[in-house]
């Protein structure tokens, strides 16, 4: 069929299809809204759109080629174009736009900012136990499941699902690292322009939780008695035996004490300052070491003085004795399942507080952020509080071990009330004369 052959617009689908190509290209307006259909010397055929441009010179926008597109289809891209033109917009600048979105998604699945994370994470001085575990996450929990769609895609059902999915094999303690790892995912992703909203920002509230947070297993002062005398008859390598010591007298985490470096202590002042990268919270704490741990490490310094390490380990893979060395030593004096290295920790607190140590002295020992402006505070102000208190708490375990007298359990109480006047509790900031 001849264009001048063509009667009426729009186009009817025979004329579409019969149309013939001539030794030019040419255009036929199909309708009021500026859409052509195009036939080109070779007979090829295609849509276009003319529209005038905000800077009011005209240009042309391609729909697609016939027959793949349909008419009908044409014409409401057509109308939408004009519309666009209407609204002040280049029809040309809203596809590339789009072109480049849909390129995003292609380019960004979840997997990308997942690694991206990861390794911000590393940069930052993770600690390679933390790391390990959450490789561990990444790779067998979270990647399967989302880190092949397009993290603008990604939908807050399908974290719930995630997250529901892992709550089934009762494991909420990785429930809830799982959603905060996938949170600061779509945050970082958020602030590097890779996507706009974060789907897991609501997971916190529909996760399940177990009856109740069970501590580490721990002894009440009834119970320390005995352990105390256990622990001095236990067949455990001497270093072991002074690893958990060390870990009881400054109710500091058996990591921290397996890593301690002997350039980190200094025995003659007494402190043992822990660097950030050995700290849980990533902060440097310094611990106030009691006159009976000094003691111990002075031995402990005649065995493994040449070596980086306090507790150097005996065999080739690491460079420090196992964190489980200590639980290991408590299971070999009958406490299994009654006290773990961490759980001593918790002893501490509990005999402190109850007998009258103030709650800011014992968390800045324990290196507990303290929320508010005690959070921001620095902890170390607190250091000869906090050597008292500690000494106080070594003397006591060992007046419990020999057995503690009605008179001697007086005479504890007055150095507590004494060091509550001397360093009585002010707000983070303030100032009070001793």
């Amino acid at each position: 069929m001849k264009r001048k052959e063509i009667k009426r617009t729009p186009l009817a689908e025979t004329v579409l299809r019969s149309l013939e190509p001539e030794d030019k290209l040419y255009r036929i307006k199909d309708g009021p809204n500026q859409l052509h259909f195009t036939v080109a010397a070779n007979g090829s055929k295609r849509w276009e759109v003319r529209f005038k441009r905000p800077d009011g010179k005209w240009s042309w926008l391609g729909v697609g080629g016939y027959p793949a597109v349909s008419a009908k289809f044409a014409r409401k891209q057509a109308d939408l174009i004009q519309a666009q033109v209407s609204d002040g917009k280049d029809p040309r600048e809203v596809r590339r736009a789009e072109e480049a979105a849909k390129k995003a998604l292609i380019e960004h699945p979840f997997s990308e900012s997942c690694e991206y994370w990861y390794n911000k994470k590393l940069d930052d001085g993770y600690a390679k136990s933390t790391a390990k575990q959450m490789r561990g996450y990444l790779d067998n929990d979270i990647l399967p499941e989302l880190g092949n769609i397009p993290i603008k895609q990604i939908t807050p059902k399908q974290c719930a699902d995630l997250q529901h999915k892992i709550e089934l094999s009762q494991s909420f303690d990785k429930s809830k690292k799982v959603r905060q790892a996938l949170n600061q995912i779509f945050r970082y992703a958020i602030g590097r322009g890779i996507c706009e909203t974060n789907p897991a920002s609501e997971l916190r509230y529909i996760a399940k939780r177990r009856g109740g947070k069970t501590p580490f297993p721990h002894l009440l002062e009834p119970e320390l008695p005995d352990f105390l005398r256990a622990v001095e008859s236990s067949t455990s390598r001497t270093q072991t035996v002074i690893a958990m010591k060390m870990t009881l007298f400054t109710a500091s985490r058996p990591g921290m004490v397996v890593k301690a470096e002997w350039t980190h202590v200094n025995l003659d002042l007494a402190l043992w300052v822990v660097p950030e990268g050995n700290m849980k919270n990533r902060t440097q704490h310094i611990v106030p070491l009691p006159v009976q741990l000094v003691a111990l490490l002075k031995k402990l310094k005649e065995m493994t003085g040449r070596s980086r390490y306090l507790f150097p380990s005996i065999g080739p893979k690491n460079p420090t004795m196992p964190t489980d060395s200590i639980n290991k030593m408590l299971r070999g004096i009958g406490y299994k399942g009654r006290l773990t290295g961490h759980g001593s920790r918790h002893t501490a607190s509990t005999l402190l507080h109850e007998h009258g140590w103030h709650h800011y002295h014992i968390e800045a020992q324990l290196s507990h952020k303290m929320p508010g402006v005690a959070g921001v505070y620095n902890q170390a102000a607190y250091l000869e509080a906090r050597r008292v208190m500690m000494q106080w708490y070594a003397d006591y375990l060992d007046a419990l071990r020999k057995g503690l007298t009605e008179k001697q359990k007086k005479k504890f109480e007055q150095r507590v009330v004494e060091a509550m006047i001397r360093y009585r509790p002010v707000e983070p900031g303030q100032q009070v004369a001793a």
